[in-house]
């Protein structure tokens, strides 16, 4: 950030008083300007034990698979705006079950919350932000063509837990690799 978005004044980048780090302060108006992580929502469509993956149609990550998931966006919930982009990308109907995984990403100030959810039907397609959608099972999946470490991480404890009959919350963090 360059320029305060309340008042136009030039930021400085410093510790403000009674804080642990350096934030973009406005010497003008006296406002803080916090950058904090954004949160990114979405489900697991499953459905006959297969799941819905979505081909990207936009970068990053262009023509490569993931979960339909995206940004949260300001005056919804997590599970609205996960059913938003499930709509969004695979023009799905989902009837959530519940929070199945949380996983920050440190590196690139992201949170991931990720809801299981069945499909309703079988009417779904590619939205806007996708080249295709398709249901996958476990051998099926293109597990070298997948978009984001994240959603290999998530997918694999799926098809676990289908395996076990258990599907509980899980978490961790993605670390880059070096």
């Amino acid at each position: 950030m360059n320029f305060c978005c309340q008042c136009g004044h030039a930021l400085v980048f410093e510790i403000p008083i009674g804080d642990d780090r350096p934030r973009h302060l406005c010497r003008q108006c006296d406002a803080i300007h916090y950058l904090n992580p954004r949160m990114i929502v979405g489900v697991l469509p499953y459905l006959d034990n297969k799941l819905l993956l979505c081909k990207r149609s936009i970068e990053p990550r262009y023509g490569l698979w993931t979960l339909p998931a995206g940004f949260l966006e300001n005056g919804e919930s997590s599970e609205q705006g996960a059913l938003r982009e499930s709509w969004e990308e695979a023009r799905a109907k989902i009837r959530v079950d519940d929070l199945y995984a949380v996983y920050d990403i440190p590196q690139i100030n992201q949170v991931y919350l990720l809801y299981r959810g069945e499909l309703t039907d079988h009417n779904f397609g590619p939205g806007p932000e996708s080249l295709e959608v398709e249901l996958f099972s476990e051998r099926e999946v293109p597990w070298n063509n997948m978009a984001f470490p994240v959603m290999t991480a998530v997918l694999k404890h799926y098809f676990n837990d289908c395996k076990l009959g258990h599907f509980g919350l899980h978490r961790g963090v993605i670390e880059r690799k070096r």
